[in-house]
């Protein structure tokens, strides 16, 4: 039979060659998104030999868009992106302000029209939020601070970029575009810009409102049928075509219809199962990403015209990079956090092919700037994960060699020590708290209330000095254990929001935390906090490290849990080290090393879990054989 099988044979070119190249990439310590970038290129129209259909490949690519900032959306809450918005907000326009200029610069200096200056600048100052988040979750460091605070920058980049996509046509007359383009601006600028933000205001309130109320119920409603392709198709059904009611009814982009569709998930107890049954699709059409860039891409523009690709590029790797750069450190964060979101916004994607195909189609944009923007961002993209892996190196070269970032570290913050009036309890013998999430806070819960569970506060640990069966997870869970970790499961009484931070009322902390914004709302309450990253030993001197009887590592950053723990040993030999780790892997080596006593998730939640089933099922002291008696 003759069938048209175009998508057949995209899919298995895509893949297998996509398969090979990256497996070779991975062989010789590249990234495998380098192989899947030349898989693009061999099955594109720039070489000869086979080529697949670059329509279709875009559209699957498009797929992998939506579902990878679903995911993020499920992991990303509207309160991540508000604890964050005073430096991604302004950071995020100013960055962009600036790429344009420069890129309307060099256009200028190539004899552009100011128009076409325009929109090549604007295509080379967003970044590709798929091209980040590989990185960042490549490195574990999606759900720290500084990964936050990328995300949320690239969230804000995002948002921009789509309003500058529905204001174009309507401008475009003003800027110089094609006979088309000026017949399609005859609706006045102002109506545009009202309907503009109405659409956007419209889709938000309606995921915000609605969405929060029937996606959680819907997703019950699912999971209650017990059938698991019926719960991932749920879930694949909501990220794509939320996504496409988005564009199609509010003029909102694909990536982010998707992205508030995960936002609005997340308030569901299947967040984390949604994520489980999204990741395999997620991964498999955010190949097929990186493959259609590659397809879109002519070999031809890197020898015909090289001197305009560099000039591209170091916009895109230099220019967006010295200005993420010095906004952040402006904002008075660490080094690190600067760099980290300096690689972050050292390549560009998804959005600025967009931009740079509407400005193509409108006039405004010659063909030349088309392929100079997919040049600089296939060289960006397979050079970013390169960047990403040099910002430690680079940092402590910094450091080493220049004053002036030393003293930066050393620079004046209200919010990185701990006030004068900080009574005596918090500076000796006291418990430092490194990270405020989701874990932290249940840990401070408990040690601001610890007397409402019966340990009085002249108990608090000293240096030297712990309670009995405080680390009852470091070793190996026994029935006792079990029955003890039932008992106070059951046993705990509700905390009071009026005692979790009455530190006097049990064992004093004090709390080390990258986010700013969220220290200064702990010292309004009462807590004793310093702000800045932990493994920098600055930190954790003003947190008074050397006097203190613990540290508790509760933050997701597993790059620097190490770090810390080693530099808490050499400010204080005698100190208990509690720390968090997120694979199997890293806690078995720590507790190898003998580091301190190790947490990892899933084995704390299944001992727990354990200890209970073991409670239940324990022996009962008026059964003379001993046997088991069920409650």
């Amino acid at each position: 039979m003759d069938h048209n099988i175009s998508l057949i044979t995209t899919l298995a070119a895509g893949f297998g060659i996509a398969l090979i190249l990256g497996f070779l990439a991975e062989r010789i310590r590249v990234p495998a998104l380098v192989g899947y970038l030349v898989a693009g290129i061999i099955i594109g129209p720039g070489t000869p030999g086979f080529v697949a259909d670059v329509q279709l490949a875009s559209q699957l690519s498009e797929i992998g868009v939506m579902l990878l900032m679903f995911g993020v959306g499920l992991h990303f809450s509207l309160d991540d992106l508000l604890a964050v918005k005073r430096i991604a907000v302004p950071g995020a326009v100013v960055q962009m302000g600036l790429a344009t200029l420069l890129g309307m610069a060099v256009a200028w200096g190539w004899d552009w029209s100011w128009g076409s200056g325009l929109i090549f600048g604007l295509s080379l100052s967003c970044a590709s939020t798929v091209v980040l988040l590989k990185a960042l979750e490549s490195r574990g460091v999606l759900e720290s601070m500084n990964g936050r605070i990328a995300v949320g920058w690239l969230v804000v980049e995002d948002l921009a970029t789509v309003l500058v996509l529905v204001l174009l046509p309507p401008l475009a007359g003003v800027l110089g575009g094609s006979e088309a383009a000026h017949a399609a601006a005859a609706k006045p600028l102002w109506i545009t810009i009202g309907q503009t933000l109405l659409q956007v205001g419209a889709f938000l309130a309606l995921m915000l409102i609605a969405g929060r109320r029937v996606l959680p119920w819907m997703l019950w409603q699912v999971s209650r049928t017990g059938s698991r392709e019926l719960f991932t198709l749920a879930v694949v059904a909501s990220a794509i075509g939320i996504a496409y009611g988005a564009a199609a009814l509010f003029s909102v982009s694909f990536a982010l219809g998707a992205f508030f569709a995960g936002m609005v998930m997340r308030e569901s107890e299947f967040s984390h199962r949604a994520a489980e049954e999204s990741l395999p699709l997620r991964d498999a059409f955010s190949v097929l990403f990186f493959v259609s860039v590659g397809m879109l891409f002519d070999p031809a523009i890197l020898v015909e015209q090289p001197w305009h690709v560099l000039a591209v590029l170091a916009i895109i790797i230099f220019g967006k990079s010295v200005a993420a750069l010095a906004l952040v450190l402006a904002f008075r964060y660490p080094l690190n956090t600067a760099l980290i979101v300096s690689a972050s916004l050292a390549q560009i994607g998804e959005f600025s092919f967009i931009l740079a195909g509407l400005g193509l189609s409108l006039g405004l944009l010659p063909a030349e700037g088309m392929s100079l923007v997919l040049a600089g961002a296939l060289i960006s993209i397979a050079l970013n994960p390169v960047l990403f892996a040099t910002v430690e190196p680079v940092r402590k070269w910094i450091l080493q060699r220049s004053e002036f970032a030393r003293s930066l570290d050393r620079r004046t913050d209200p919010y990185a020590e701990l006030p004068m009036s900080t009574e005596r309890k918090y500076l000796e013998g006291q418990v430092v708290l490194v990270g405020y999430g989701r874990v932290g806070k249940r840990i401070a819960s408990a040690l601001g209330a610890c007397r409402t569970l019966g340990v009085e506060s002249e108990n608090a640990p000293r240096r030297g000095q712990f309670l009995p069966d405080s680390h009852p997870h470091s070793g190996a869970m026994g029935q006792d254990d079990g029955k003890k970790g039932a008992a106070a499961a059951h046993s705990q009484p509700t905390i009071p929001k009026s005692d979790r931070l009455l530190e006097a009322r049990g064992i004093p902390y004090v709390v080390a935390e990258q986010n700013r914004e969220l220290v200064e709302k702990l010292r309004k309450q009462g807590v004793a906090a310093v702000s800045g990253n932990a493994a920098d030993p600055a930190v954790l001197i003003q947190a008074h490290i050397a006097e203190a009887a613990m540290l508790v590592v509760a933050t997701p950053d597993p790059l620097n849990v190490r770090q810390m723990a080693e530099t808490a040993r050499t400010l204080n030999p005698d100190i208990e080290l509690v720390l968090r780790t997120h694979g199997e892997d890293e806690s078995l080596m720590l507790r190898k090393e003998g580091i301190g006593t190790v947490f990892f998730g899933e084995e704390e939640l299944a001992k727990g879990m354990a200890g209970y089933v073991l409670q239940r099922f324990a022996p009962q002291p008026n059964s003379p054989s001993g046997s088991s008696a069920t409650a």
